[in-house]
């Protein structure tokens, strides 16, 4: 079934009514609403749905997503992912779609509140007053102006963050491995290695998602490259400031101060962290806001609806290369990758290596990615795997078949171009439908449709003999088709005796 083919969904986790209201009223989809589910409850409920929406309590792992038979997405309102086993979901075919807009400004916000309040102690003076005390000179603070605040990570929520502090007359720097530097110039923010970062930052605020590269990214060596009395800020995700090293830093006096509203174990058990004067603690309140919960459901909502309605892919974690795929332009040249994968199968069925697709045409310039995947699905049609657009390539490499694409600029006509050892196949299409032109050399003198049952035969056939043949099992001949070495029968159903027609393969699309 396609994987836009979404007619049930289970929303585990407390959302917007917004979001129930948009699945429903705008995609037609059947929606249950079952906040609080156990692992097991959960388990035994997904095989009955297409899709499931959650938000950050909800654990969808590898043991979920097996059961979830029938399921082709998850849906996670809100940007971090880490309660999805992405790689479980990837292998089973199910698109991890996020919000990646939805709660950047309240995290954003709420990451400069708590440089605000680390610069004047705000909490704590707040409540020593709720105490009944008068601590003037206790929680004496500082000015932010021209002071310099270190932002790790600069995509959506960085940026804000660095937007919102330069009103405060605070000089922005960062570091991003991905974002040009010339990019993050244009908001105000120069970029550095962390090297040359560690020294000059009076606080450093991180915006990264939590990877193996940045688990642990603050950790004892960086804080003994800071500035004495540094202050750090994590809105992001618990780990990326490594815990232990932080509590260290603060009792030697290298740290001077932490907002911290995320942690390795949420909620920490271990309070030595939340107890110390200097650290301000939240219970995850990042997206915690009416707007960022709206938001986040109603863009969730919204982005399964394009999905259904094959309008667009958006928020795709696992499956970037997707967005353009669901269109109504691209999907008959998915399915032309498809049949092209069909026929390269047939005539090679042993096939191992490199499997090449080659584009052409401007219609074509960026459809490479999801093309392999329509070709590998294709490869893989009776692998008995669940074979689609999100796992195609994947289990073709398990497979031993590498397939790859590049795109040529030599030619403005849009044509699709798939080979592998001495088998080279090209197609197109005509009107909307899929077609095959060449195999290798040989020009078909008009194209073949790949749909339905075709008879190939190398050299040349005896349609006597198949119209014969076709009387006598009550079918139709609906075309023929000859290039030079080559001849292509398309038939109105399947044989079931091809004996009598020599050196035949039959092939159904």
């Amino acid at each position: 079934m396609a994987l836009s083919d979404i007619r049930r969904i289970l929303i585990s986790d407390s959302l917007a009514p917004a979001c129930a209201h948009i699945l429903r009223s705008q995609g037609g989809i059947e929606v249950e609403e079952s906040p609080g589910l156990t692992p097991a409850e959960l388990i035994a409920k997904i095989q009955d749905y297409d899709g499931l929406i959650v938000r950050s309590a909800t654990k969808v792992s590898a043991e979920v997503l097996k059961a979830g038979k029938r399921l082709k997405l998850v849906g996670r309102a809100g940007t971090g992912v880490d309660n999805v086993d992405v790689d479980a979901a990837t292998k089973n075919g199910i698109i991890v779609m996020n919000t990646p807009t939805g709660n950047s400004i309240s995290a954003a916000e709420l990451t400069c509140g708590l440089i605000l309040s680390l610069s004047r102690q705000i909490p704590q003076a707040a409540a020593s007053m709720k105490q009944g005390k008068w601590d003037r000179k206790k929680y004496m603070g500082s000015e932010l102006h021209g002071k310099t605040l270190g932002i790790l990570g600069l995509g959506r929520i960085g940026k804000e963050v660095a937007i919102r502090m330069q009103s405060f007359q605070m000089k922005t720097i960062g570091y991003d491995p991905i974002i040009p530097p010339h990019v993050t110039a244009e908001f105000g923010v120069q970029q550095f290695s962390l090297e040359e970062i560690w020294p000059q930052c009076d606080y450093i605020t991180v915006h990264t998602p939590l990877l193996p590269s940045t688990t642990g990214l603050i950790n004892d060596a960086a804080f003994a490259k800071c500035k004495r009395g540094v202050q750090v800020i994590n809105c992001a995700r618990g780990g990326i400031i490594d815990e232990g090293a932080l509590l260290r830093a603060l009792q030697s006096g290298q740290c001077g101060g932490a907002g911290l509203d995320v942690f390795t174990e949420e909620p920490p058990q271990d309070r030595a962290l939340i107890d110390h004067p200097l650290v301000i603690s939240l219970p995850h309140l990042g997206a915690s806001t009416h707007e960022a919960q709206n938001r986040c459901g109603e863009e969730i909502a919204q982005q399964i609806v394009d999905l259904v309605k094959e309008r667009a892919l958006l928020g795709a974690v696992n499956a970037p290369a997707l967005t353009k795929a669901f269109s109504p332009d691209t999907k008959p040249w998915i399915q032309l990758g498809e049949a092209l994968g069909v026929l390269l199968h047939s005539l090679s069925p042993e096939l191992r290596g490199a499997v090449k697709v080659s584009t052409s045409g401007d219609s074509l310039k960026s459809s490479g990615s999801f093309l392999c995947s329509a070709v590998a699905i294709g490869l893989l049609r009776n692998s008995g795997k669940k074979v689609n657009l999100v796992n195609g390539c994947l289990f073709a490499e398990e497979l031993g078949v590498q397939v790859t694409s590049q795109h040529s600029t030599d030619s403005t006509e849009s044509r699709l171009e798939v080979s592998a050892g001495i088998v080279h196949l090209i197609g197109g299409l005509s009107s909307t439908e899929p077609c095959l032109r060449q195999i290798g050399s040989s020009a078909f003198q008009s194209p073949v449709t790949l749909r339905g049952t075709l008879l190939l035969w190398t050299g040349e056939a005896s349609p006597g003999k198949l119209l014969d043949l076709l009387s006598l099992a009550g079918l139709h001949l609906q075309s023929f088709h000859i290039a030079s070495g080559y001849s292509m029968a398309a038939i109105s159903a399947p044989l079931s005796d091809l004996s009598q027609l020599g050196s035949c393969l039959q092939i159904t699309f």
